[in-house]
């Protein structure tokens, strides 16, 4: 694997890592909590997280709208044992399509549905911000927001 993407990929990991820990400071009841009307809520957010390394793949080989909106009608993570799940297993989809590529294929540009550009490496750094950001964001709305801190290194 091209040393790069598996640099990258290791830092999804730790991020996908980091984000299981604070899951197991966190009970069932917490999953519906909104802190903010019209935003995710905990719950939410973290079925949003755990789609994102798929959902993100998915765009990055050029899905059409039509197709990203029947794979979000299609996928449901419901619970934190499901949530768990996917995380794996969509991590594994990454590493898998990942490993797989050329260097050669790394270069190529892909262009989604609403008109960004990248090669597929760049794609792969997309996903790993658009996973830091929203781990952020989880880690905010349940230290300021909800006064739960679940004191967990967001970094090695």
């Amino acid at each position: 694997m091209n040393p790069c993407c598996q640099s990258a990929l290791h830092h999804i990991n730790v991020a996908i890592r980091s984000i299981l820990e604070i899951m197991d400071g966190l009970d069932e009841c917490d999953l519906p909590k909104r802190p903010t009307p019209g935003k995710f809520s905990v719950g939410e957010l973290l079925e949003h997280l755990a789609m994102l390394p798929l959902a993100d793949l998915i765009i990055s080989d050029g899905a059409s709208q039509e197709e990203m909106a029947a794979f979000y009608s299609r996928t449901s993570y419901s619970t934190s044992e499901r949530i768990r799940q996917a995380f794996q297993d969509n991590y594994e989809s990454l590493v898998q399509k990942y490993g797989s590529l050329t260097e050669a294929q790394l270069q190529e540009e892909v262009s989604s549905y609403w008109g960004a550009s990248y090669t597929r490496f760049g794609w792969l750094l997309e996903i790993l911000a658009h996973l830091y950001h929203h781990r952020g964001q989880l880690h905010s709305m349940l230290v300021h927001d909800l006064g739960h801190d679940p004191r967990v290194s967001l970094f090695e």
